[in-house]
C-alpha cells in the first residue's frame, strides 16, 4: 500500500488544510463561547469551595421531605418507562420492515419516531408543566412520551432481526397471520424488550430527578430549593442519596437482564 507510507503531495496539503481550518474553527469556538484560563480556573476555585461546603453531608431537618422526592423520583420514572414500554410493543411491530410491507405507513412511522426523539426530555417536561401543572404527573408523561419513540425504534430493529422459522412453523400448523407474530416472533423478542425497558427505567431514575428542577415533581425540587438557599451539605446528602438509589436499581435490573437474556439464549440453544 504505497499510499499509506508515501502520500502524494496533493493528499499532504489537503490534509494540512484541514487540520488548521479545524484549528481556526476550534479557537472561533473558544472565542466565541469566551472560554479563557482565567475564567476556568475562576470556576473551578468556586466548584472547590462548594465541595468543602458539601463536607460533612447533612439531612437537615426536613430529611422525610427528601425521602418523599427521591421516592417520588423512582415512582415517576417507573410509571413513565412501564407505559412507554407497553405502548411500544405495537408501535415496535408497525415500524418493523419485515411485519409491515406497506413502505408508506412504515416510513410514517418511522418518521413519527424520529419526530418524537428530536424533543428532548427537558423540553416535554416544560410543555407538560404548563399543560397538566406542576407535580409528578408532568414529569410521568415527559418520561413516557420521550421514551416512546426511542423505545418503539429499538424494538422495531429488534423485530427486524428474528428468525423467520418459528412464525413460519406456526403459519404451517394452521395459525394465522396474529398467531404467527404472537407465538412465532414475540416469545424471540420479549426478553430483549424487557431488558431494554429495565435499563430505561434505571436512566429516568436519574432524569427524573432533573425534570423535578423545572417543576415536574420528584428529587429534583428538593435540590433546586437547597441550591437557592445554598444549604450545600444537604445537596450532598441528596446527591449521595440519589447514588445508592441509582446503584440499587442497577443491581436488580442488571441481575434481572442477565437471568432474562439467559433464558432467551438457553431457549435457542
Amino acid at each position: 500500500m504505497p499510499a499509506a507510507f508515501g502520500p502524494a503531495g496533493t493528499t499532504r496539503a489537503l490534509r494540512w488544510a484541514g487540520g488548521a481550518a479545524f484549528l481556526l474553527w476550534l479557537g472561533w469556538s473558544f472565542w466565541l463561547f469566551d472560554i479563557t484560563p482565567l475564567r476556568l480556573w475562576n470556576g473551578l476555585e468556586g466548584l472547590a469551595t462548594i465541595l468543602r461546603l458539601m463536607v460533612p453531608p447533612n439531612p437537615g431537618a426536613l430529611w422525610l421531605e427528601i425521602l418523599k422526592g427521591m421516592a417520588e423520583s423512582v415512582a415517576m420514572a417507573f410509571l413513565g418507562t412501564f407505559l412507554a414500554a407497553l405502548v411500544a410493543v405495537p408501535l415496535g411491530f408497525l415500524g418493523a420492515r419485515n411485519i409491515v410491507t406497506v413502505t408508506l405507513l412504515r416510513f410514517s412511522v418511522r418518521r413519527l419516531f424520529d419526530g418524537i426523539r428530536g424533543v428532548d426530555q427537558l423540553i416535554w417536561a416544560l410543555a407538560y408543566v404548563r399543560a397538566v401543572g406542576l407535580g409528578p404527573l408532568a414529569g410521568v408523561l415527559a418520561i413516557f412520551t420521550s421514551d416512546l419513540a426511542v423505545l418503539a425504534k429499538l424494538y422495531a430493529e429488534a423485530i427486524e432481526n428474528v428468525e423467520k422459522r418459528q412464525g413460519e412453523g406456526v403459519t404451517a400448523s394452521g395459525g394465522g397471520r396474529l398467531h404467527a407474530l404472537r407465538f412465532g416472533v414475540l416469545p424471540q423478542v420479549l426478553p430483549v424488550m424487557l431488558a431494554q425497558a429495565l435499563y430505561f427505567f434505571e436512566s429516568n431514575t436519574r432524569s427524573a430527578a432533573i425534570l423535578g428542577v423545572v417543576g415536574a415533581g420528584g428529587i429534583g425540587l428538593q435540590i433546586a430549593e437547597r441550591i437557592k438557599v445554598r444549604h450545600w451539605d444537604e445537596v450532598a446528602f441528596i446527591i449521595i442519596l440519589m447514588v445508592l438509589t441509582v446503584a440499587a436499581i442497577d443491581t436488580l435490573s442488571g441481575a434481572l437482564r442477565r437471568r432474562l437474556i439467559g433464558r432467551r439464549e438457553a431457549a435457542i440453544a
